[in-house]
């Protein structure tokens, strides 16, 4: 299919940094070309949507003007470094948009965003040769490498486009501060939209000022209305000749013009459909409707042998479970408290925002401040501090952790998005590094890593680990999980089991080798293990919920078996994998042993990620038959 959108129309405008004003016909064109992209974001970024692949609109959407404005700066003048560095990778849109107008990739390749294998990821990841010159990581991480791209280079002006939401990260402090001491020649174009993924910072954090706080670090601060252009304009070319780090401030609404969306959350993620259908009807983009409403999301339901059709996200169950218990606990409001970091629906924590508003805290995006403060309020004994945030974000809190554990605090800490699997915004949201939590001494360590199979096991595991000291790591997949079923057909973690910590399960018995393995990878282990017992193949298959705990039962009984073989999509240098071995090793194991693990960058797609890591149930199959045959 051809690119609906007639990119023809957009004509590359040249600024000079001596020109204050723009021209009538400049502004016109501007005018067009703004329009033309934002048009063309809003369709293909839906366009995902009707295929299911997500692909957040409106931040992409929004700093298209002054983008715009840069990038003919950029073509006018070889005073400015020609990457349009960005804070917030969730609005990669606009990347991949400038890719094409800049002549690095084909507008069809648009049709493919976030589809495996095409490139076009949840964030930038660099690819020069592609037009993609930086990758962004997690939110608020750029800045500071953008320092050392201006030191350098001293002779060239560098340009970010910042955000209120990535500037409630503690990082960009420390980068604010270190680009006025050095006075690096940065200038911050901030998108002040006022909408995060969970609300707006201007009710859920009152005091919080991105202009204040920049003036504050002693930055030249410019405030002013992101969608007057010629004002803009005008901005934009005194801060690029001005000495020094300068932030400009563009007020404007989130996703503004688009009916639906505008000034909402709803608008940080991918437009809803009908929303972008109606947009689009009303700029008369007849392709693009046309385009839309020939889409249709490609179904690709698979059958596991030893799990149930039925699935359920333990992400957002360990909400819904915590709401149980607290319903439960008659001094809640005394003796609990839940912080979240701006990723409440991702996390569960939505439904105990909702049931009990009394023990909860909007703590914006400041995941550092906001697992040190649940530590701090678990502090003493018999209160509880609940953390939640991704799994990619555990990198972030290793200090916050170990300082928790030094405090004795009870914190009980969800980890979402754990591992590969359905991961749409790729390598960086990999949350493949979960065992760095696992970082105190052996003496007197209560720190905990659990990561159910199923959602009966998450509830289990809750049940029995809320009131215990210390630090207790929940993980949970962002992907769906299908329930464990036991030989008779029954759910393996149902009816009167009950989840004891540090225990290993047995879930299938096998005398020709032995599967450990956990959390989103056991049902496709066990789907092997039937398939190869039908064909008289006896593998045992094990697993591991608790996973930094020896179970010293387990280990006399694996020393008798031919192999054993780790599975999981933790990576494989830090993971389960890389200790197991050694555990079994320490107690006199002389059999085969392999693991097998996260080894590879992500390729774009959703379920297309643990394949594509050599994680499939045929990859799993072949290492088992070699053992098997060693």
């Amino acid at each position: 299919m051809t690119f609906p959108i007639d990119l023809s129309v957009f004509k590359t405008l040249k600024f000079s940094t001596s020109q204050p004003e723009l021209t009538d016909e400049q502004e016109r064109q501007l005018s067009i070309n703004i329009e033309l992209v934002r048009n063309s974001i809003v369709f293909f970024t839906a366009y995902a949507n009707t295929k299911g692949l997500g692909g957040h609109t409106g931040g992409a959407y929004d700093i298209v003007p002054e983008l715009l404005i840069v990038d003919g700066f950029m073509k006018g003048s070889d005073t400015i470094y020609p990457v349009y560095f960005d804070e917030a990778g969730h609005r990669v849109a606009i990347q991949y948009m400038m890719a094409v107008l800049n002549g690095y990739k084909a507008p069809e390749s648009l049709l493919h965003y976030r589809e495996f294998g095409s490139g076009l990821y949840g964030h930038p990841e660099r690819d020069d040769a592609q037009g993609v010159f930086f990758s962004s990581g997690r939110l608020g991480h750029m800045w500071s490498y953008v320092n050392g791209v201006a030191a350098a280079n001293p002779d060239k002006t560098v340009i970010i486009f910042g955000s209120d939401g990535s500037q409630q990260e503690g990082g960009d402090a420390e980068a604010a501060r270190f680009a006025v001491a050095q006075q690096l020649n940065i200038k911050l174009l901030v998108d002040d939209n006022d909408v995060t993924i969970a609300g707006h910072p201007s009710s859920y954090m009152k005091g919080f000022s991105v202009e204040n706080t920049l003036k504050g670090h002693g930055i030249q601060v410019d405030t002013g209305d992101g969608e007057n252009l010629a004002a803009l304009y005008r901005r934009i070319q005194k801060a690029l000749i001005t000495d020094g780090p300068v932030a400009l401030i563009n007020k404007r609404q989130m996703a503004v013009g688009i009916p639906g969306i505008e000034g909402s959350p709803k608008g940080h993620d991918v437009i809803p459909v009908d929303f972008a259908v109606s947009y689009l009807k009303a700029k008369h983009a007849h392709a693009a409707l046309k385009a839309l409403e020939s889409s249709a999301k490609k179904s690709q339901a698979v059958a596991y042998l030893g799990s149930t059709q039925e699935t359920a996200k333990n992400r957002d169950n360990f909400g819904k479970i915590i709401c149980d218990i607290l319903a439960q606990t008659p001094d809640r409001e005394s003796s609990v408290r839940v912080v979240d970091s701006d990723l409440e629906g991702s996390c569960g924590l939505h439904h105990i925002r909702k049931a009990f508003p009394e023990v909860y805290l909007t703590a914006g995006i400041m995941e550092r401040n906001n697992f040190s403060v649940a530590a701090g309020f678990g502090g003493e004994k018999g209160k509880q501090g609940i953390f939640g945030t991704f799994s990619a974000f555990l990198e972030m809190v290793i200090s916050e952790i170990t300082m928790a554990r030094l405090n004795r605090a009870n914190v009980l800490a969800h980890f979402s998005h754990a591992g590969v699997d359905d991961m749409a915004d790729n390598t960086c949201h990999f949350g493949i590094n979960n065992f760095f939590a696992d970082n105190g001494l052996p003496e007197n360590d209560t720190t905990r890593l659990y990561y159910p199979a199923d959602s009966n096991q998450m509830r289990a595991i809750l049940q029995a680990v809320f009131n215990d000291e210390g630090l207790r790591f929940i993980f949970s997949t962002r992907s769906a999980t299908p329930f464990i079923l036991d030989e008779a057909g029954k759910a393996r973690f149902g009816g009167d089991y009950s989840f004891t910590p540090g225990r290993d399960e047995v879930i299938r018995d096998g005398d020709q080798g032995t599967v450990v393995s956990y959390g989103e990878m056991l049902y496709r282990c066990l789907d092997v293990v039937e398939r190869l017992r039908a064909q008289g193949i006896q593998i045992g298959l094990i697993n591991k919920p608790t996973l930094n705990v020896i179970d010293e039962a387990m280990m006399a009984k694996l020393m008798d078996s031919r192999f054993v073989l780790v599975v999981e999509t933790q990576n494989v240098k830090s993971g389960l994998g890389a200790r197991f071995g050694t555990w079994l090793l320490e107690r006199g194991f002389a059999a085969r042993y392999a693991r097998m693990g996260s080894t590879r960058e992500g390729h774009g797609g959703l379920e297309e990620q643990i394949p594509y890591q050599g994680l499939g149930t045929d990859e799993i199959r072949n290492k088992i038959m070699f053992l098997c045959s060693s």
